[in-house]
């Protein structure tokens, strides 16, 4: 049995540098084999695991030894907190190791959507040569509207502004003489969905944030704006931001966080021909580069909380 069970893909070279001094079991097919991962974590004292694995109370509760969880990734809504609290177990998120890499996928999101041009291939390949459909707009001068103002929505922030964008976010936990306001101006939430052409999700998924954007917000956006999730799924209305897309009242949306996830065919299926919609499987915050530094971040904090555990006899 390992001391460090991986359930999910992390970098080899720190899986390398966990080996050197403990045993790893890293099987990355083990998110998806419940009772086998429990079974591999009877003598395990640390567990590495991204967003897709369950870390529940039923699981924690077949693992007598474990110490740590190492979080590859920020987000912890897929650990019972209250549970590895009440065991004394560690929860370890990779802080600071992907920020740059969201805010990329963010603005990117957005320029593709308002450009609107880089969805004619086929139609080009076909001669149709659509050049008045493919007509798009700037984002330069556009209203960048987040909702939350943590690490990751700075960084898209910075790089809005960047483009020359006006940046607008709403976070009622951010005081207001934070120094990250700066060029950013705190807005309300109704007013981040009025005026915004661009909208980005950046919150937890949490009871007070579970679909933030329903029905009534992404009506009051407005029809020329598009709308970002590369936070978590569940923050948004999924059909109704379908409706509006089909209907046109919404120009366009990127959704990289999903209510259900992976998609299975059923679910999948409402997001069929929808049009000015970008899917991906929850990968916002994976590049080669931040793969590298969450791993090693994941890594070193798994590392220092088992030094600082009295040795196993």
């Amino acid at each position: 049995m390992a001391d460090i069970v991986i359930s999910e893909f992390m970098d080899q070279e720190a899986v390398a540098r966990l080996a050197e001094r403990w045993s790893i079991d890293h099987d990355p097919t083990l998110v998806d084999q419940r009772e086998e991962l429990a079974a591999r974590l009877k003598e395990a004292r640390a567990l590495i695991v991204r967003n897709r694995t369950r870390v529940d109370r039923p699981l924690i509760a077949q693992a007598p030894r474990l110490c740590v969880i190492g979080r590859l990734g920020v987000g912890l809504d897929n650990i019972d907190l209250a549970a590895c609290e009440e065991r004394g177990i560690t929860v370890c998120p990779a802080r600071g190791a992907n920020e740059a890499t969201v805010a990329e996928y963010v603005i990117t999101a957005a320029l593709l959507l308002l450009r609107g041009a880089f969805q004619a291939k086929d139609a080009v390949i076909a001669g149709a040569w659509p050049r008045e459909d493919a007509i798009g707009r700037e984002i330069a001068g556009k209203r960048l509207g987040l909702i939350g103002f943590g690490a990751n929505a700075r960084e898209t922030a910075k790089r809005g502004l960047a483009l020359g964008m006006h940046v607008a976010a709403y976070d009622p936990f951010v005081p207001d003489d934070d120094v990250g306001w700066g060029s950013v101006r705190p807005a309300s939430l109704p007013d981040i969905f009025k005026h915004s052409d661009v909208v980005s999700l950046h919150v937890p998924l949490t009871d007070a944030t579970r679909r933030i954007v329903d029905r009534a917000a992404i009506a009051a956006m407005q029809p020329s704006a598009v709308l970002i999730n590369a936070a978590r799924g569940g923050l948004l209305d999924e059909e109704a931001l379908v409706e509006s897309l089909t209907d046109g009242r919404l120009a366009g949306a990127a959704l990289d966080t999903f209510e259900q996830e992976p998609l299975d065919a059923e679910a999948g299926r409402r997001f069929a021909g929808v049009p000015n919609l970008l899917l991906t499987p929850h990968i916002a915050g994976v590049t080669d580069e931040s793969n590298r530094r969450v791993s090693l971040v994941t890594a070193e904090n798994v590392a220092r909380v088992l030094d600082s555990l009295p040795q196993p006899e």
